[in-house]
């Protein structure tokens, strides 16, 4: 089945190539290889590792691809095609038809996060930069892409597929790196309103003022905020949102400018419930969290009561709200003739639960004492005068993320050659604690955010699961040459970058692990990356692309189940070390007027690819080694000018395929016959499709994305099926209304179809049921979202 697929793939492919390269014969037979207007993707002269446009983004693709002069795979997504997507959305969903993705998000409307992976790569592996700013978590590289902006403001959001930039800011990047850009201020004043109505009671408000340019035209400015808000799509409970955006562009020159972003978030969402197999037979596609409180048993002194939590818990007992703030200030200034200076200090702040809120049966003897270094220190819960009982209360992961840094690049030209030079520091304090507050009898936490009224030890101080802080200091120097060569068309760039990451960890004694210990471990690694890219005539350009990646290990791989005590000393059980890449681009691309194609055949060797394995019902995470993966294949990409009187059309197709290169050391005396083996969440095919008719004040537009198989664990003895989806939005512009201007209406339907499907929550399960004990994990689902219709408004005052 697996070869028949593989070959139906690149038959596709193949069908694909010979018809785009035959109209696109006909378009540079038509237009002499002439792209007068289409859109390009340039560098950013401003912000680091960044793209903006050049052209109108609306002709080629919907929206969906920019034509390319880099030397490596790079896909991206304009504002014509987001600005037609829910306005709820998120990245992950505004990326998801571009080749080497997949991705899903836990509910329609983008609010509560998803999942990601990129030729294999989790989301985890890639660098995430919004604005110009790093915004993978600094302890383990997570992206949380419902927090970052809203989607009316931005203008590209791209990835590039395996290696990332040169000058990319980041210690955790061995897959790629994804750019999310905003747009700047309108030059002209603006007042814009925006309301939406959907299924699952959502409704969002959004309002945008646009100061236009003043101060002799040098300064503009924009403002925003909206509230979101939609039920959850199975199950009692809810996601609210709150953003702000600000953004100004201030023009002290046409060579020196300053940029500036201030991006604002505050949700609180009930947590999603993810399932096993067994649960999802026994209980339904709607199974979640409980829709009622088990209560608390009435407090008797001198007799032990003994309360236990439900599995599922209580839905109110499962919240993640979270509050995080990214600000950025960046520079571009002309030195000399051909010299020029970009600087981009930035803060990231966050805090909240990272991980899933839990009712827990707390022991009123399970309290630190810390004079013996032991637990059994009794606190008396529910006031019944002993300290016999086992009480229920909420208990969840905090953390507090305080992130300032900066970018610089000394950007000069010497003769032909253009030269860059950079530096990225960065110092991330992260603290990260497991208090628990009491629940009444009702169900409800005294405090969601778990600091007002924690329960604490006999001596005063909180009671902690875990208590955690982190010293992550990371640093770059990066420095490439590009030249040109064979009468400018031909390029050879070459870069090297030096990352360096310290962890410096202290954990404090807590309930769960006594011994307070402090560890400190440093990572580095010298990566070159080369490319060459020729243009063999105004339309035809092939590239070549090597380039060597490093991941320095997460903070948690000093922590919990990878640490024990020998002694008074505390021992790593397995030393953690960095992930390496090495990756191959061989690429073709044709860009003229009516159509834009690209194709890459891409090569990745994977070194010491480390994985967590997290159990959602024990809450225990092991950081493992799955050892060397290679994965290969192909990714075609191709978008359409207008035709036949407003269509325009967008495709992709990756195909590849991974295999496990080492046997998994599943214990100290089992090892796992992984070799050969499919890498999880590695879909063998996947095909993104997008076809738009517009005309005049109408669109209309069809989307589809479909997933191959997968595999949800290590050994490949539970498969994940194959699925497709389908998304309609249409709109129409009604003009000038009275005092209104721009007024739009715009309709979207997300899974068309109302498709059932299911994604693993973790990449790195051994199946329990057949293997034991042995480092195993029952694999939890992530459920596909049902159909979802929302309608919105939006309109402009002048």
């Amino acid at each position: 089945m697996a070869n028949k697929l593989t070959l139906s793939a690149l038959g596709a492919a193949v069908a694909l190539l010979a018809v785009s390269a035959a109209y696109g014969q006909q378009a540079a037979a038509n237009a002499d290889g002439d792209e007068a207007g289409a859109p390009r993707a340039k560098e950013d002269t401003v912000r680091l590792g960044t793209i903006t446009i050049v052209g109108e983004g609306n002709n080629r693709g919907a929206g969906q691809i920019l034509n390319e002069d880099a030397s490596k795979s790079r896909s991206t997504v304009t504002k014509a095609a987001t600005e037609k997507d829910r306005s709820t959305g998120n990245p992950y969903q505004a990326l998801a038809l571009l080749p080497g993705i997949s991705t899903f998000n836990y509910d329609a409307t983008g609010l509560f996060g998803g999942g990601l992976t990129v030729r294999g790569f989790n989301s985890d592996q890639l660098g995430f930069t919004v604005n110009g700013v790093p915004v993978n978590d600094s302890g383990n590289f997570a992206v949380y892409p419902q927090e970052y902006a809203d989607q009316e403001n931005l203008c590209t959001q791209s990835v590039t597929q395996g290696s990332p930039d040169v000058e990319s800011p980041h210690a955790g990047a061995t897959g790629g790196n994804v750019t999310v850009n905003s747009c700047d201020p309108e030059n002209a004043r603006r007042f814009r309103v925006s309301q939406t109505l959907g299924g699952l009671s959502l409704t969002r408000s959004f309002i945008r003022f646009d100061t236009g340019r003043f101060a002799d035209d040098k300064l503009k400015m924009f403002f925003s905020y909206s509230h979101t808000q939609a039920d959850k799509w199975k199950g009692k409970g809810q996601a609210k949102k709150d953003h702000f955006d600000a953004a100004f562009r201030w023009d002290l020159d046409a060579e020196n400018v300053i940029l500036g972003s201030v991006l604002y978030n505050y949700a609180v969402n009930n947590n999603i419930y993810s399932v096993s197999l067994a649960q999802l037979d026994a209980n339904g596609y709607y199974y979640d969290f409980g829709d009622t409180f088990v209560g608390h048993l009435p407090p008797v002194k001198g007799t032990a009561q003994k309360e236990t939590s439900a599995t599922p818990g209580y839905y109110k007992l499962s919240f993640n709200p979270f509050r995080n703030a990214i600000v950025s200030l960046s520079g571009s200034f002309k030195l000399a003739e051909n010299t020029s200076l970009k600087i981009q200090p930035y803060l990231w702040y966050g805090f909240g639960n990272g991980a899933l809120q839990q009712q827990t049966a707390l022991s009123e003897t399970a309290f630190l004492n810390k004079a013996t270094g032991k637990t059994g220190a009794g606190v008396d819960l529910n006031g019944d005068g002993d300290t016999l009982d086992t009480v229920i209360v909420a208990r969840g992961s905090v953390t507090r993320t305080s992130r300032p840094g900066v970018t610089t690049e000394l950007n000069t030209l010497v003769g032909d050659h253009q030269i860059r030079a950079g530096l990225w520091i960065e110092r991330a304090d992260h603290r990260q604690t497991q208090p628990a507050v009491p629940v009444d009898n009702d169900g409800n936490a005294l405090d969601i955010w778990l600091q007002n009224g924690q329960i604490l030890r006999p001596d005063g101080t909180a009671y902690q699961g875990r208590d955690w802080q982190s010293i992550s200091t990371a640093s770059q120097l990066y420095i490439s040459d590009s030249v040109n060569f064979l009468s400018d068309k031909a390029t050879f760039t070459f870069g090297v970058r030096a990352p360096r990451v310290s962890r410096n960890l202290t954990s404090n004694a807590n309930e769960t692990f006594t011994t307070g210990y402090r560890l400190v471990r440093r990572y580095s690694d010298v990566l070159p990356q080369a490319g060459v890219r020729v243009n063999l005539d105004k339309a035809h350009q092939v590239f070549v692309n090597l380039a060597k990646n490093f991941r320095a290990p997460p903070n948690f791989a000093l922590t919990g189940n990878n640490v024990k005590l020998v002694g008074t000393d505390v021992q790593l059980l397995r030393e953690a070390l960095p992930e390496t890449s090495v990756m191959t681009d061989l690429g073709y691309r044709y860009q003229a007027k009516a159509l834009s194609l690209s194709a890459t055949l891409f090569n990745s060797d994977f070194k010491n690819r480390q994985s967590n394995a997290f159990d959602p019902v024990t809450q225990n995470s092991t950081y493992q080694n799955v050892g060397r993966v290679n994965n290969r294949g192909l990714e075609l990409e191709a978008g359409s000018a207008p035709f036949l009187g407003g269509f325009t059309a967008y495709g992709s197709l990756t195909v590849q395929k991974t295999k496990v290169k080492d046997d998994f050391q599943a214990s100290a005396t089992v090892s796992l016959p992984t070799t050969g083996k499919q890498l999880t969440l590695t879909p063998e095919t996947m095909i993104g499709a997008s076809l738009q008719y517009a005309s005049g004040p109408l669109y209309a537009r069809l989307k589809a994305k479909h997933t191959g198989r997968q595999y949800a664990t290590l050994m490949n003895d539970e498969e994940v099926p194959s699925y497709t989806l389908l998304d309609l939005d249409a709109g129409y512009n009604f003009g000038n209304v009275s005092m209104l201007s721009n007024v739009q209406m715009r309709f979207n339907v997300s899974n068309i179809t109302n498709q059932k499907y299911r994604t693993p929550s973790s990449g790195t399960t051994i199946n329990a049921v057949k293997y034991g004990t042995v480092n195993a994990n029952t694999v939890f689902y992530y459920l596909g979202a049902p159909r979802l219709a929302s309608l919105t408004l939006s309109a402009d005052f002048k």
